[in-house]
């Protein structure tokens, strides 16, 4: 009780630095996993399709030593995180192009494409954990 409280107290006063790269830390790793998974279905068509999975463990590393350092939660965070939110877009555009290509694109058959193509929305994922990461060092640090 006295942890929730005291997690209460320091979100009220926008002390959320740790809490932040932690989240970063541990959204990171499932995610990759995920879309390794759903680029796995699709036999790694693109070499591109491996960028995020390659940059997993920069961000995990920058976001667990952000819960120790704050150095690193104002130095390292922010550069990992934002390639990986900069990944999470490019892939958004990648995934809107690769339904466009499909046989009738957005114009004859877009509800098909969109449900059998490459999913348009998922990559944003990337570029919402990218954004924790973010917005981490841009926060106090919590007492």
């Amino acid at each position: 009780m006295k942890l929730a409280a005291r997690a209460l107290w320091n979100l009220r006063r926008g002390r959320v630095q740790r809490t932040l790269s932690g989240l970063t830390a541990a959204s990171a790793a499932p995610l990759a996993f995920e879309i390794y998974l759903e680029h796995y279905k699709g036999s790694f068509g693109d070499k591109w399709e491996w960028a995020p999975i390659a940059l997993t463990p920069p961000v995990v590393a920058a976001g667990v030593a952000g819960v120790y350092s704050e150095r690193a939660a104002r130095t390292a965070l922010p550069a990992a995180a934002g390639l990986y939110a900069l990944c999470g877009l490019i892939g958004t555009v990648l995934h809107v192009r690769g339904i466009a290509r499909r046989p009738g694109g957005f114009r004859d058959e877009p509800l098909y494409n969109m449900i059998m193509g490459p999913p348009p929305l998922a990559p944003g994922s990337l570029a919402l954990v990218g954004g924790l990461g973010l917005v981490a060092p841009l926060m106090k640090r919590e007492k």
